[in-house]
Parts: C-alpha cells; structure tokens; sequence
C-alpha cells in the first residue's frame, strides 16, 4: 500500500508529488524521519536471523536513503511493495538488493506463514476506513509466521493537531498545502491492540514518536535544503532533542505517530 489510498485520490496524483519531490526539497525531513524509524528497529528487531523481511510501502526508499539496509540486517532478504509503479521504480533503482513487487497489503501475493517480520511505517493510515486497516492486519498476520514479528506505526489520533486535520477536508488541507497528500483513518493505540490480537499477534510493547511541532518543522526542514551540513545537522540533532519527550506523562498527546511491536502467535 502507497501513501495513497486510490480509491480517493489518483496513483497518478501521487506520482507527481513524488516527482515534484524528486528536487531533494523533502532530503532534510526525511533524513529526520529514517532515524525515528531506524530507532525503532534499533529498539525492536533481533540481529539474528529471522527469515524474509516485508516493508509495506517504498515511500521511504523512493524520497531519500530509507530503512533497507538496517532492515536487511539479519534478514535473508527484504521485500518492499508499493501500489505505484514509479515508487516501486525509484525504490529499486536507489537499492539494488531490495526485491519489489506491486501489491496491496490488503491481498498480499505471498505464500501462509512466508515472513519472518513485517516493517509497517504509516502505510495502515492512509486507507479511507478502519476496516481496510483491519483487512490489511488480518492479511499480514496471515503471511507472518509463528513468532515472526510486527513493528507497525499509525498516526496517533490522541494528538490533537493529527484529531482537528482529520475533521477537517482533505480538499481543504491540500488546498492550504497543509497535507499534501491522502491521509485516511486510523485507530487508537487501544483499538489497535484490540485488533492485532484479534488478527493472531501478541503486542509486546507500544512508543509514541515524533514529537516535534511537525506543521512547524517541516517548512522549516525544507528552507534548510539547501543550507550547509553543518546547519541541517544541528537541526537534525534539535529535533531528536524532542523525542525526549516520549517519556513524558504527556506522550500519548505529543507524539504524531505512534508504533507497536508485536509477535504472531
């Protein structure tokens, strides 16, 4: 599944933004979101051998360096799919070791019980309503073996400033440039533990993250572009300084994202 749910918004749609992106403009903020997910594999997933390893969209490796080779990390191989051919593309031309498909997560064209882990960042989110998101948790359970672990992220619907975008129309949103692309349902940390349990996993734990100001940030991520290293590094280390706060009594509220560990049953 791509950032885009397209029974909403055209794939073609889409494919402009990436293409429009392609500039390097977004290289800063997303340098920034690598390292939030590379943490959480840092925090989660084994080094030791763990099968074949499926990351649910390419968006990541289409827009900037991605999460691939600290993925491929004991894993016997790293597949990536995507709904859009030019992520899938752009994705494949920056990895020469990553296997891509086109597929929904919905309908995976995999095998029962064929994965050893599933890297799951924002993609759940971007479908028009909880139960595609329910569909695409039954799905991955189905081709995830016993043991084999989940990490999946959702936006966090107790944020305040995610709750307020999400009552408001999309069309609005873009037309303000504030969301510039589909964002779709969601579940709350409680729900989602409710549902992957239903679907066969056992969730372990549960962080929130991102917990900078990201209407605020990312503009200004993107006026750095073409700034020095030195610059872009201090900002970059600024914006890790707010993950502090995910240890705060106020997390659950701060945190744009928030992200489960959880393991097939």
């Amino acid at each position: 599944m791509s950032r885009v749910d397209p029974s909403v918004t055209a794939v073609g749609e889409y494919e402009e933004l990436v293409d429009r992106w392609a500039d390097g403009s977004q290289a800063v903020w997303r340098q920034h979101c690598d390292a939030l997910y590379v943490a959480l594999i840092d925090r989660w997933l084994p080094g030791s051998p763990a099968g074949r390893t499926l990351k649910t969209d390419l968006f990541d490796e289409a827009m900037g360096e991605g999460l691939v080779a600290r993925l491929a990390t004991g894993s016997e191989m790293v597949l990536g799919i995507d709904s859009s051919t030019a992520v899938a593309s752009a994705a494949s031309e920056k990895h020469a070791s990553l296997r891509t498909a086109l597929a929904d997560v919905r309908n995976l064209p995999l095998r029962d019980g064929s994965l050893g882990r599933v890297f799951s960042n924002s993609t759940l989110d971007h479908f028009a309503n909880q139960h595609d998101i329910i569909a695409a948790l039954r799905e991955l359970a189905r081709v995830v073996a016993p043991n084999g672990q989940l990490i999946l992220t959702l936006d966090n619907p107790h944020n305040p400033a995610v709750r307020v975008r999400n009552l408001l129309p999309f069309s609005l949103l873009r037309r303000l440039g504030l969301v510039p692309y589909f964002v779709g349902a969601t579940l709350s940390a409680h729900a989602l533990n409710a549902a992957l349990q239903q679907a066969g996993f056992e969730v372990r734990d549960t962080v929130f993250l991102m917990h900078c100001p990201r209407v605020l940030m990312v503009p200004i991520a993107v006026r750095l572009g073409r700034s020095s290293a030195a610059v872009q590094g201090r900002f970059l280390r600024s914006l890790m300084r707010w993950e502090r706060l995910r240890s705060w009594p106020t997390a659950r509220h701060t945190g744009h994202y928030f992200a489960v560990s959880a393991v097939r049953k």
